[in-house]
């Protein structure tokens, strides 16, 4: 036994402990007992020290204090009434399993924690039995089941109910506008930002429906419904008004698309986030894009040492044009803002015009495009240019105006960045050329077309190995050779069961060589174009994407998903 003999809750842990399998010494056993008893968030951070499962312990735990353990089919959350309240779901951490005139069937992942059971049973008069279970499935049961701001949804429904008044939307806005710090809806909205937070998401969509208000959020750039609380809908109103009112945009005006602001502090960092509403038949639709602080470094792209080495020796050139191509969401303002980073020297004066400013660069001049005052790129490139500066990034080529300037200031010794939206690197010149710059000063300004995409990467905590057959990989290009060496999604807790977690970028670059130069100012085909580029050397974003399934990086249907619209571009 240990040495904290005489205290009952840390001799029934230390139990546990042993029985999951702890081979620790009286010293350390006491540690971890005190560890998990006074913080139970700790649990998992000290079964992984010590190498233990953590459902064998609170089997093992559950067991000790004479609790059943429930153990849920295989990806299962049950279909519980939703009669039980959700503050108390959320607070204590529990599940109703059952609810009959028989008593109320709970499963939790703490069987120590007697205030549950005593809140339970002041609230229920009838008879109640706990079971044990893992984290996991509790976790996901509630999240499911009652959606995020549960509790705050609960007790603003509690409150409209007794005060009986109804819920509009004006109305809440002097609530919210109170001295009232626990104000419902403003806690309630601010849930809904927190929880995109800590799930590393990139926008929030509030989404009006028929009947419904739907909430998704990106995370890793793919959409996921978010569970929300039942009769939601009568709050559609208040939420739309709160987020206006964080943002500084007009909550009489629903007519209009309407563009705002917001600033926030997350974990002492600082969340700059951009508002966009949109007008529908069903209500307002607003968009967040959460955009946090970000450091640029090359690590962070995803680049191999060889093309690291081409990138480099682009930014070293003393003037021309780069250019970074691909859709909306690639990842071509993370590369460009990089770019630069490595580019910011106190002997560089960098200026950038963008729409909008998306990251606040220390040491660099950057310019928003206002169009409603005559702000565009071609009048804000012109002013830039009578300012001397070494380094100009371009948000984005959009007109013959802007694109001619850019070559002028290529061609008279700045080096110049920009994006293009094309499917391939290739597919940079021919947009150029149908803009209508001529193609001899594409060929003497530009440098290189730079291609990009962004792809999940395999959870490191869950990825697995991964089989296909013989014909399908010969039939998508996979390399032979490294047929045996691919990993898939499997599932866990840190990747929210979606095999994913974190991007990379995928790149193909186009660099402009004679040969080149030769071509464009024949004005050939692309795919003749294409064929001289591949000859030289250029990979392309499946080929690179190969090399990233080999490294165990990311998957074969993850490539096969940001590829599959460039391939069917190269085969028409």
């Amino acid at each position: 036994m240990t040495t904290l003999v005489g205290n009952p809750v840390l001799d029934t842990i230390a139990e546990a402990l042993r029985k999951a399998g702890a081979e620790m010494t009286t010293e350390t056993l006491d540690t971890a007992a005190q560890a998990l008893a006074t913080q139970r968030s700790a649990v998992r951070a000290v079964l992984a020290q010590e190498g233990l499962p953590e459902k064998e312990f609170l089997k093992a735990l559950a067991a000790s204090v004479g609790m059943e353990w429930f153990e849920p089919p295989v990806d299962a959350v049950p279909s519980f009434s939703k009669t039980f309240p959700a503050r108390l779901a959320l607070r204590y951490h529990l599940v109703p399993l059952q609810q009959s005139d028989e008593g109320l069937l709970l499963a939790t992942y703490d069987p120590l924690d007697y205030l549950a059971r005593a809140a339970v049973r002041q609230q229920f008069a009838g008879r109640v039995r706990f079971v044990a279970s893992t984290r996991k499935f509790i976790v996901a049961s509630i999240r499911a089941h009652y959606g995020v701001g549960a509790e705050t949804f609960e007790e603003l429904l509690e409150g409209r109910e007794e005060e009986g008044t109804e819920i509009d939307g004006l109305e809440e806005v002097n609530v919210v506008d109170g001295d009232d710090s626990e104000a419902s809806v403003m806690k309630f909205v601010n849930q809904i930002i927190r929880e995109a937070l800590v799930e590393r998401a990139t926008d929030i969509h509030v989404e009006p429906l028929g009947t419904d208000l739907r909430i998704r959020y990106r995370i890793d750039g793919v959409l996921h419904e978010v569970p929300v609380p039942q009769n939601i809908k009568v709050l559609q109103a208040s939420v739309l008004s709160r987020i206006k009112i964080m943002s500084n945009l007009d909550i009489a005006e629903r007519r209009i698309p309407q563009d705002g602001r917001i600033n926030l502090e997350f974990n002492n960092e600082s969340i700059d986030v951009r508002v966009a509403t949109i007008p529908s038949v069903t209500g307002e639709t607003i968009s967040l894009r959460l955009l946090g602080q970000e450091h640029f470094d090359f690590e962070r792209l995803g680049l191999d040492a060889e093309l690291e080495k081409v990138v480099r020796e682009l930014l070293a050139q003393p003037n021309g044009i780069v250019l970074v191509t691909g859709p909306t969401g690639s990842g071509k303002s993370t590369s460009l803002y990089t770019f630069l980073s490595s580019l910011n020297t106190m002997q560089r004066r960098i200026v950038t015009i963008e729409d909008p400013v998306e990251h606040k660069l220390p040491g660099v001049i950057q310019i928003a495009v206002r169009p409603e005052i005559s702000l565009t790129f071609a009048t804000a490139l012109r002013a830039v240019l009578r300012g001397d500066p070494n380094v100009i990034m371009v948000g984005e080529m959009r007109d013959l105006e802007t694109a001619e300037i850019a070559v002028r200031a290529a061609l008279t010794g700045h080096l110049v960045f920009s994006t293009l939206h094309t499917n391939d690197s290739v597919g940079g010149i021919i947009r150029l050329i149908d803009m209508g710059v001529e193609p001899f000063l594409i060929g003497s300004s530009v440098r290189a077309f730079i291609a990009q995409r962004l792809v999940r990467r395999l959870c490191p905590e869950c990825k697995k190995p991964d089989s296909h057959a013989a014909g399908y990989l010969e039939q998508i290009g996979f390399p032979k050779e490294w047929a045996g060496s691919t990993y898939g999604p499997n599932g866990c807790d840190s990747c929210r069961g979606t095999g994913y977690r974190g991007r990379t970028a995928l790149y193909e670059i186009c660099l402009v060589t004679p040969e080149i130069q030769d071509l464009i100012q024949s004005k050939a085909i692309p795919s003749v174009l294409r064929a001289k580029a591949t000859e030289q050397g250029l990979v392309s974003v499946r080929g690179y994407g190969w090399k990233r399934v080999m490294e165990g990086v990311t998957s074969v249907a993850e490539v096969l998903r940001v590829t599959a619209a460039d391939v069917a571009a190269l085969d028409e």
